[in-house]
């Protein structure tokens, strides 16, 4: 057992304690993959090793840890490759970490009654394609002829699931890092249902995220939308950017662009978040010229509005929309330093 898959229960609004947990598990492993907003993997091959105890006994350590440092508890998979790992942690809850047996005749075993769907990667669309035609769990997946697979979703996409159904994990814990990107997230006091209002948490979010970035001169490339809804569940959606921006007003017209394309119809939201990615010095990126007047006198004012922020707090510059009947009753924003 070498591969643990942990999803941390990060409260609303504590989704920046993500970078300070990889840190507790690069205690015990370099070899740390970061799964935004709330998710790890870590290889712990060479800690095994070097702590002379399995990856079982490894995980309910960082789970004290975390409890003691952070007050952030985890559900925690283990397998012998990732893949196995995110099935086992789908099973797994507080306190009890759920593992997968290594040898062969185990995995199968533990792989034969799922879903299809219980397999990363496998979309709802590739999942009720092979239901229509009887092959509703992995046993049956891995026990069909490879070639029907490949009829049904296509050679490679075929291939790939026969080999994952029959537990062979070809995947690795690729090591990287959250600290290449930035997220801002506003929780909602009561579950909200006002799509006004979580236009306004989403103008908030991008403003504090503009303004972050152009105070470390940085860009970003790409934005990612997470909404987390009443029931614990959440949806995400990525844009890439035009150009990479600092700049407050196209990360709002993207952040709106993405909430508009979810066409959500009265979901109950508990929180929105925005995360930036594919940081950049900002020296460095390319900016399309432009010849409207506007938009350069508002971007004046933006670096204005950032010295104010500087000098008298977060909120001592916002948008009207904002402002308007104060918004501290309905969503949790920043506090001024």
């Amino acid at each position: 057992m070498t591969i643990l898959c942990l999803r941390f229960q990060l409260p609303p609004m504590h989704e920046a304690a993500l970078p300070g947990l990889l840190g507790l598990l690069e205690d015990f492993t370099p070899v740390v993959q970061a799964l935004p907003p709330d998710g790890a993997l870590a290889d712990l091959r060479g800690a095994e090793r070097y702590f002379g105890r399995g990856a079982v006994e490894l995980a309910s350590v960082i789970r004290v840890r975390a409890l003691a440092l952070y007050g952030v508890d985890c559900v925690i998979g283990a397998g012998p490759g990732p893949m196995l790992a995110r099935v086992a942690l789908q099973d797994a809850r507080p306190g009890v970490t759920c593992a997968v047996p290594e040898d062969p005749d185990g995995i199968a075993e533990f792989l034969a009654e799922r879903p299809v769907s219980a397999l990363p990667g496998v979309g709802t669309a590739t999942a009720r394609t092979l239901s229509e035609y009887g092959l509703d769990t992995l046993g049956l997946v891995a026990g069909a002829p490879l070639s029907t697979l490949q009829r049904l979703i296509g050679a490679k996409a075929g291939r790939e699931l026969h080999e994952k159904a029959s537990g062979i994990d070809r995947g690795r814990v690729v090591p990287n890092s959250v600290s290449r990107s930035l997220v801002t997230e506003r929780a909602f006091d009561l579950d909200e249902l006002d799509p006004d209002r979580h236009r306004r948490a989403l103008l908030s979010t991008a403003e504090e995220l503009g303004a972050r970035l152009r105070a470390v001169r940085k860009v970003c490339r790409t934005l990612t939308l997470t909404v987390r809804y009443a029931d614990r569940s959440s949806t995400t959606r990525s844009r890439t950017l035009k150009e990479p921006t600092a700049h407050s007003a196209a990360l709002t017209r993207a952040a709106y662009g993405m909430y508009e394309a979810l066409g959500l119809q009265r979901a109950r939201v508990r929180a929105l978040a925005l995360r930036a990615e594919g940081l950049a010095p900002a020296d460095q990126a390319s900016c399309q010229l432009t010849f409207d007047p506007v938009d350069e006198r508002v971007r004046r004012i933006e670096e204005v509005a950032d010295r104010a922020r500087a000098k008298f707090g977060p909120r001592a510059v916002m948008p009207g929309a904002l402002g308007r009947g104060g918004g501290s009753t309905s969503v949790s924003w920043p506090r001024a330093a």
